[in-house]
């Protein structure tokens, strides 16, 4: 039996499992944050465990079906597209249309039982995820709005997402927003310089086909340093980030600014896999010493 013939496969392909983590991390940071504990309290952990089915493969589908409908012709250009279902025909456009509007109805409907402020937060991303890629707005061509789109949903929407399981969302820390953003950013700046080239043949104007891979490559580097130093500052201040990690992070900081130099000068998927796992380090430092601290 082939792939087309397996439409359930097809549909998880669409979502792209390796990208459920992304959203997935930082929520469960948020919901760490939330209650200084590394599990939620028991009557929580059916919606945290719902809230991990929407915020993972339900609205990844709906985002990413609605990017391969109109991504199609870069995509076809790019060697690391090729094995994408619509540009395989193991799905066609129709039926992947339908499909995002299933996922999209079912990433709200499983976030009603989360509760009405999780839904309003998986809309905006389902908003964004559209604002994104659909003409006329596609903000996936229109040069910032790229990385800015990206950045909010991941450093600020998914920890607060996890966060608003247990504790109101508007009592979410600005400080772990603001982190969370700077990172998201210097993560995603790489991610347009790997597709320049299919970018570029499509005539989509993102963010390193507008500026080159130079000007994306010290933005990336501008943007790490930034989120490194607003670490350390808080760690100092004692504030979201636990002060015990500020000499650690003294040791720390300067090796994940060289790896983040040395992996984006020449970006693929490969080291950017490599700076992520440099980047969970410090990470899972982090949430010990909050749970420790709490």
């Amino acid at each position: 039996m082939t792939i087309r013939e397996r439409p359930a496969a097809v549909l998880v392909a669409v979502s792209r499992p390796w990208f459920w983590p992304v959203s997935w991390v930082p929520a469960y940071l948020g919901t760490v944050l939330a209650g200084h504990a590394w599990l939620p309290e028991p009557g929580d952990v059916g919606r945290a465990l719902v809230a991990l089915l929407v915020l993972g493969p339900l609205v990844w589908a709906a985002v990413l079906a609605q990017n391969d409908l109109h991504d199609l012709p870069s995509d076809r250009a790019n060697p690391r597209k090729g094995t994408a279902p619509l540009v395989t025909g193991a799905v066609s456009e129709v039926r992947l249309r339908r499909w995002y509007w299933l996922a999209a109805a079912a990433s709200v409907g499983f976030a009603l039982y989360v509760g009405p402020l999780f839904v309003l937060g998986v809309a905006g991303v389902l908003l964004l995820g559209w604002a994104y890629s659909v003409p006329p707005l596609r903000l996936k061509t229109r040069p910032g709005w790229d990385v800015a789109v990206n950045a909010f949903v991941v450093g600020v929407l998914s920890p607060a997402a996890g966060w608003s399981i247990t504790r109101p969302p508007w009592e979410f820390p600005w400080q772990f927003g603001l982190i969370g953003v700077l990172f998201a950013a210097a993560l995603y700046v790489p991610t347009t310089v790997t597709d320049l080239a299919a970018d570029r043949g499509a005539g989509d104007t993102t963010f390193a086909v507008r500026y080159g891979q130079r000007v994306a490559y010290r933005l990336g580097i501008g943007l790490w340093a930034g989120a490194l130093a607003l670490c350390v500052g808080f760690a100092w201040l004692d504030q979201v980030v636990p002060r015990s990690t500020f000499v650690p992070q003294l040791v720390t900081v300067p090796v994940l600014l060289a790896a983040y130099a040395l992996l984006t000068r020449r970006p693929s998927i490969p080291r950017l896999a490599v700076l992520s796992f440099f980047f969970a380090v410090p990470t899972v430092g982090f949430a010990l010493a909050y749970v420790a601290a709490g």
